[in-house]
């Protein structure tokens, strides 16, 4: 499969008119689609030292292209092609998981997600985090006091002020928590864990907690009815969209259901099965689309790996092989009998498994395993690259190719789905290695054709984490962000440097994964160019510094030192 996918965001994009303040919008439909392809050196498909099809010829706008001259003999060459190559770009990658900083970092996708919200009642906000808290009633997500749906308002006031988009999760399972009481732990958490409500009696369930259903069936209420004992979703979706109806709104159904047996084990404490996934998912989404068609549905949510393929041991797993394809499967037999799509998008959680110096690199918050850490990307795509871990080691027996694998599975089982990965995080979000990482990620995933991420931080507020965002979406502090559209960029040297860049603008990022200083030339083939502003990150602290311009050596060619361990980002004006 080529590095560059074409098709399945773009449309998506056209037919949610995403709207997207401070980031690129993504091209109307059919705008920098793919031609015939055509081969191409440099990092594209990654075999080999980097050399590979740079898939989809086509002409840039504007201004015509001119062929680079020779920037001279240098120790490494990054080549960049605006007429090849192209597709849009989501600007819903560009997410986080919380939005503390937005203001400085502008996501253009913020979501509230996590455990907690699986037992989440939206009318009262009570909630319960299961195992990450004692499995306690608390009021974490706002009192009784607080207005319904408490968990979202600041989630939706923010994209309602920045024109961004929102997502929020709902609950699919049977239950959700009726009170905020933690019985007097006042704090106290593990191991002592006072206030589980195992600790109510027998009856915890129907004493703790009130009945979740999908559809009400009635008249929706504003403000909802506290006091009948049930919560409905699709009247949840109904006050969202009564409160805040200019938001682009995403729904998460629920939250890694494939480990509801082990984090919400007082609720749910058998494993899901394949067939209870499909019904539950089939009957949630399709009671939000009765709502509002225009939302966008992401399931199934899942942890990680091992869900992917078997749903994380489900009971059912041997009668049905791996669980993605059949799921898939699933949906679009039920979209054909509906007569109409209830899923748009495939969302998964990728945590990798890459190990480096023994230690899982998501684990590690500092510079243990930074070598393996800015690798690791390398999995979501690379034939020629595998990372040391049991996924690779152990399952696969080679490189993980993780998006060339997601994407075949939805094109032969559900076309036109999207994929998003609504949390993700690769560690040293206090670490440059992070920094490096993050960009990394978040360059692959816009030139493949993903349609929407999120990070989630681990470690409190990984500064450098958040840097490598705003390479992508507030280079300059002011709201320079990365093009709309990817082109075709490579590097004869992968482990050492990798290169995206865009057009619309025109902007070049630079990825140094080694402890060397890099003298690396860059050429061209754009609309003539004299001259590219340059910024530069690099491990002395989680900015992004102003650096001098860089000048052409000749026609639409120049040299630029590497830093250490750096981002480089060039921008034409």
């Amino acid at each position: 499969m080529s590095l560059y996918r074409a098709g399945t965001t773009l449309s998506l994009l056209a037919s949610l008119a995403v709207a997207v303040a401070g980031c690129p919008t993504a091209p109307a439909e059919g705008e920098g689609e793919e031609g015939e392809g055509e081969e191409g050196e440099g990092e594209g498909e990654g075999e080999g030292e980097g050399e590979g099809e740079g898939e989809g010829e086509g002409e840039g706008e504007g201004e015509p292209i001119v062929e680079p001259g020779d920037p001279g003999a240098a120790e490494l060459l990054l080549q960049v092609r605006v007429d090849t190559g192209r597709r849009a770009i989501s600007p819903l990658i560009y997410g986080w998981n919380g939005g503390d900083s937005a203001e400085q970092d502008r996501p253009a996708l913020i979501r509230s997600g996590g455990n907690r919200l699986t037992a989440y009642n939206w009318e009262n906000n009570a909630s319960n985090a299961g195992s990450d808290w004692c499995f306690q009633n608390d009021a974490m997500l706002g009192g009784p006091s607080a207005p319904p749906a408490n968990a979202f308002v600041d989630l939706l006031d923010d994209a309602e002020a920045r024109g961004t988009s929102a997502l929020v999760t709902l609950p699919m399972v049977d239950f959700v928590a009726a009170d905020h009481d933690d019985l007097g732990d006042g704090g106290q958490g593990p191991p002592s864990c006072v206030g589980d409500v195992a600790n109510s009696g027998a009856d915890y369930v129907q004493t703790r907690f009130v009945e979740n259903h999908a559809a009400k069936g009635a008249a929706f209420a504003d403000p909802p009815n506290e006091s009948d004992g049930e919560v409905f979703q699709d009247e949840a979706l109904a006050y969202l969209r009564a409160h805040w109806p200019a938001v682009p709104l995403l729904v998460n159904l629920d939250n890694e259901p494939d480990l509801w047996s082990q984090t919400h084990a007082r609720i749910h404490p058998d494993p899901v099965s394949y067939a209870e996934l499909r019904d539950r998912t089939l009957a949630f989404a399709g009671a939000i689309k009765d709502v509002d068609e225009g939302v966008t549905v992401l399931g199934f949510v899942s942890y990680g790996y091992a869900g992917y393929t078997t749903l994380q041991g489900a009971p059912d797993a041997g009668a049905h092989g791996e669980f993605i394809p059949w799921f898939l499967d699933e949906l679009a037999a039920a979209d054909a009998t509906a007569g109409r799509r209830v899923v748009d998008v495939l969302d998964l959680h990728w945590y990798p498994e890459a190990r480096g110096e023994g230690v899982r690199i998501s684990d590690a918050q500092d510079d243990t395993a930074a070598a393996a850490r800015v690798q690791a990307p390398r999995s979501l795509w690379d034939p020629s690259y595998q990372e040391d871990s049991w996924i690779a080691n152990d399952v696969l027996g080679g490189p993980v190719e993780l998006l060339p694998t997601l994407f075949g599975h939805i094109d032969a089982h559900y076309p036109g789905t999207g994929l998003s990965f609504t949390e993700w995080n690769y560690g040293g979000g206090s670490h440059i290695s992070g920094a490096i990482a993050v960009a990394d990620v978040l360059g692959v995933i816009g030139r493949l054709g993903v349609f929407a991420a999120t990070y989630y931080p681990l470690a409190g507020d990984e500064p450098f984490a958040r840097a490598g965002l705003r390479v992508f979406t507030n280079v300059d502090g002011v709201g320079a962000a990365f093009g709309v559209t990817a082109v075709f960029a490579g590097t004869d040297d992968v482990e050492r440097v990798t290169v995206y860049a865009s057009d619309h603008p025109l902007v070049v990022v630079a990825l140094n994964k080694s402890g060397d200083s890099i003298d690396a030339a860059l050429t061209l083939a754009a609309p003539a160019t004299a001259q590219l502003a340059r910024f530069v990150l690099d491990g002395d602290a989680p900015t992004i510094a102003a650096a001098t311009p860089v000048d052409a050596v000749a026609q639409n060619a120049f040299r630029v030192t590497l830093p250490p361990w750096s981002v480089t980002v060039l921008r034409a004006p």
